[in-house]
């Protein structure tokens, strides 16, 4: 119950946070009227990759229900009837949502038990910095990427404000042109006398609106130009944001991932990541969306310029931007064996971070996953390949990606996997099978936008080293250890690849 009573005391942005982590899902109050009854039980303890372990998920789920029940049958006076009906609706509602996924419930929890956690040791943290100590490198970092997505929040609001008040001009610039070519019909079409007395007056208002329309077109060429430099000053705003990122932030926690095979600490969850990740997608979006309305305008409107140009550019640089995302944060979360023993069953997630931010379960892809050499890895890894030769046959090696709701996850959990064969290359030397490297490539394909950019993506696991007998464990761990020890950030690295537009 610490905990909750620690989390209670959140503010600001914090307790919003905190408050969202909860809804139909698993209502605040079940939290709230429970926590000591939560905090107490084994949730870690149960695998959430493994089936076999549903049977203790379903036992979680039926006393969580039974403890529900007992909590509403005490509840008495006028406020207590009110929250005995509430409390047996949720018992009855929990049960009906997880009976046939019990498994789920546990993630739910999982999730927002590790959230809380987090947002408790970050207002800690910054607590005691301002009481005089410095707050904790962790924190700074965090504090300057969210200062970045307000300064990005800012200008995006910014460049759509402009864009609306171009658009405002446009249209009546267009009203104001149209109404010059009716004044020139209505002349044309007058009478040669009746055209005498009023061509004076005419051709008066023509050259006033002629000069109008002549100085709001150059008006409105250099509203256009403004608001590309502004687009252009934010797409580097965004690259900026997204090198920190992807390239450290996101790179950081695949090193800890890798060092926790070595018995390091656990590498920590993706939550923050993912946000961070959701944001960002959120951003570019709207961002590509304000310039191919720019590029509409344009097109009603053509104006002598380079516009076209400039807006070409924009274009392709936003779907750079977002294509460096999506494949960046198709990762592993859980990561396969990197000991991998022939005919035994073996499990990996796929997570895609952006994926529920960009609606890619409303169509949900399929992940598959094969085994490819040291050398395949490195040609991939430079581009120098892009075709998924195998380099042995992994059996039940496609998964579709499942979205989950309570915690905003877009996964494939391969839970199944088998290597049925392995095919090696010819070894040199002193070179033994324990030293030869592999690695598992997990890749797919997927649309954003209503099929508007589709993507192709891959990544690479841990190097693995396959046996075939249990006497060649100890010389295969050797290897990884070594590897995952002393190798260079880069191989930890997704593969990318560009986004073809539909």
């Amino acid at each position: 119950m610490a905990m909750w009573i620690q989390a209670q005391q959140l503010q600001g942005d914090a307790l919003h946070q905190m408050q969202a982590l909860y809804g139909q899902h698993f209502p605040i109050e079940v939290r709230h009227y429970l926590a000591q009854w939560i905090e107490s039980q084994l949730w870690d303890s149960v695998e959430l990759d493994n089936p076999a372990e549903e049977t203790k998920a379903k036992r979680l789920l039926d006393n969580l229900v039974a403890e529900l029940q007992k909590k509403a049958q005490v509840q008495g006076g006028e406020d207590g009837f009110l929250l005995k009906i509430k409390l047996g609706h949720y018992a009855s509602q929990l049960k009906s949502t997880y009976d046939r996924c019990p498994l789920e419930l546990v993630r739910c929890i999982k999730h927002i038990l590790q959230s809380e956690q987090r947002l408790v040791q970050e207002a800690t943290n910054a607590s005691s910095g301002s009481g005089g100590q410095a707050m904790d490198t962790l924190s700074q970092r965090h504090q300057q990427i969210n200062q970045a997505f307000e300064e990005l929040r800012l200008a995006t609001q910014e460049t759509e404000n402009e864009l609306r008040k171009l658009q405002q001009s446009q249209e009546y610039f267009i009203i104001q042109y149209q109404e010059n070519m009716r004044i020139q019909g209505n002349l044309s079409s007058l009478p040669p006398t009746e055209r005498t007395q009023r061509e004076t007056t005419l051709q008066s208002k023509r050259a006033t609106v002629e000069a109008w329309l002549a100085r709001e077109a150059s008006t409105l060429q250099k509203y256009r130009l403004d608001l590309a430099e502004q687009h252009q000053k934010t797409l580097g705003l965004l690259r900026k944001q997204q090198t920190v990122i992807l390239d450290e932030e996101l790179i950081q926690w695949k090193r800890r991932q890798q060092l926790a095979g070595n018995g390091g600490p656990n590498e920590g969850g993706l939550d923050v990541l993912q946000s961070w990740c959701e944001k960002l997608a959120d951003l570019i979006w709207q961002n590509r969306q304000q310039i191919r309305r720019c590029e509409h305008l344009t097109q009603q409107l053509p104006l002598p310029g380079p516009m076209v140009e400039l807006l070409s550019k924009l274009n392709a640089d936003i779907t750079d931007i977002i294509s460096a995302l999506v494949t960046s944060t198709f990762i592993i979360e859980k990561q396969p064996p990197q000991v991998l023993k022939t005919q035994t069953k073996f499990a990996a997630t796929v997570r895609l971070l952006v994926g529920g931010k960009l609606n890619v379960h409303m169509n949900p892809p399929q992940v598959k996953a094969v085994i490819v050499s040291e050398q395949q890895a490195k040609a991939l890894l430079k581009n120098e390949s892009t075709h998924s030769e195998s380099s042995g046959e992994i059996l039940n090696n496609n998964c579709v990606m499942e979205y989950h709701q309570a915690t905003g996850t877009l996964s494939a959990h391969f839970r199944n996997m088998s290597l049925k064969r392995i095919k090696r290359s010819d070894r040199r030397g002193a070179e033994s099978v324990t030293e030869e490297k592999f690695t598992v490539l997990f890749e797919s394909q997927f649309s954003i936008g209503g099929n508007e950019l589709v993507f192709h993506v891959k990544t690479l696991s841990l190097p693995v080293v396959v046996i075939v007998h249990g006497s060649q464990d100890n010389n295969a761990t050797a290897t990884v250890l070594w590897d995952n020890a002393f190798a260079e950030p880069v191989a930890v690295f997704s593969l990318h690849s560009s986004p073809k537009t539909l």
